[in-house]
């Protein structure tokens, strides 16, 4: 061993027989740190990778500062702050946010595969419960940000 020649494991400390209070403090700092910041979307189904908003040719001066956002990852599979949802808890979501907000503003962050259909049923909902309705999307890039990037 490499100790051995300059006598260095006589010079270390000793195991701790038991746990000491600073042990328990970390631990209990350890808890309380993940029960507050912890998400409860960690180990629940969320937005792939795949998940991509459609583009549309003036999206950017038509943002609106919203106060709700929801998003659809595909059809029947809503994303609230609460969780994930289908139509009838979304509509049940809506009516108590809208109730409990007043000029409320909803982002609908929707996949660009997501039919329009959906998408109709979703505003509905949501303009029966008050909101106005955001359509989430993306400012296409022009082409010749397009040629740039490639090279």
């Amino acid at each position: 061993m490499i100790t051995r020649p300059l006598d260095l494991a006589s010079k270390l400390r000793t195991e701790p027989r038991s746990f000491d209070a600073l042990f328990w403090v970390n631990a209990a700092l350890l808890v309380l740190f993940f029960a507050l910041f912890g998400s409860r979307f960690v180990l629940a189904p969320g937005l792939g990778v795949d998940f991509a908003l459609p583009e549309l040719k003036g999206a950017a001066p038509g943002a609106a500062r919203t106060t709700h956002v929801i998003s659809v990852a595909r059809p029947g599979l809503i994303f609230t702050d609460n969780g994930a949802l289908n139509r009838a808890q979304l509509k049940a979501w809506l009516a108590l946010q809208g109730a409990a907000t007043k000029e409320g503003v909803l982002l609908v962050r929707a996949s660009a595969n997501i039919p329009v259909s959906e998408l109709v049923d979703i505003t509905g909902v949501a303009q029966q419960a008050g909101f106005k309705v955001q359509i989430a999307a993306l400012e296409p890039a022009a082409p010749e940000d397009i040629s740039r990037a490639r090279q």
